[in-house]
């Protein structure tokens, strides 16, 4: 059976074996099977693969909580005013993504930016 993964699955780490094995919702079925047969086949013991997912649940979790807390900035504004701009006007799927705080701040921002559209052009029909 050739392998089709670059690198190949055999010639990897023990490392990087248990971190394929060890987060499988990640990786290609076929490449998490063949993972866990090369780790049985080095003789790696199966506590080691039970905390490598352990660790990758966790890892996940933080990396989850990190972007649960994560919200616009005004540095976000002086630094980098058209990015900043442009996720909050065109980006739609914030909270989906995961960043419920910048959900809610871009909701605020739209309403703002509208308001001031608006009265930039009821303005400008009164001059």
């Amino acid at each position: 059976m050739t392998d089709e993964f670059t690198p190949p699955i055999k010639e990897r780490t023990t490392e990087e074996l248990l971190k394929i094995a060890g987060a499988p919702e990640k990786w290609n079925p076929k490449a998490v099977r063949l993972a866990t047969n090369e780790l049985a086949n080095r003789k790696v013991e199966p506590k080691k693969i039970e905390t490598a997912k352990y660790l990758s649940k966790k890892r996940g979790k933080v990396e989850k909580n990190i972007k649960a807390k994560e919200s616009y900035h005004v540095c976000d504004f002086i630094l980098n005013p058209f990015p900043t701009l442009f996720e909050i006007i065109f980006s739609w799927e914030l909270k989906k993504d995961g960043f419920p705080r910048k959900a809610k701040q871009q909701k605020y921002f739209r309403i703002t930016i509208g308001i001031i559209i608006l009265i930039c052009v009821v303005y400008s029909y009164l001059v």
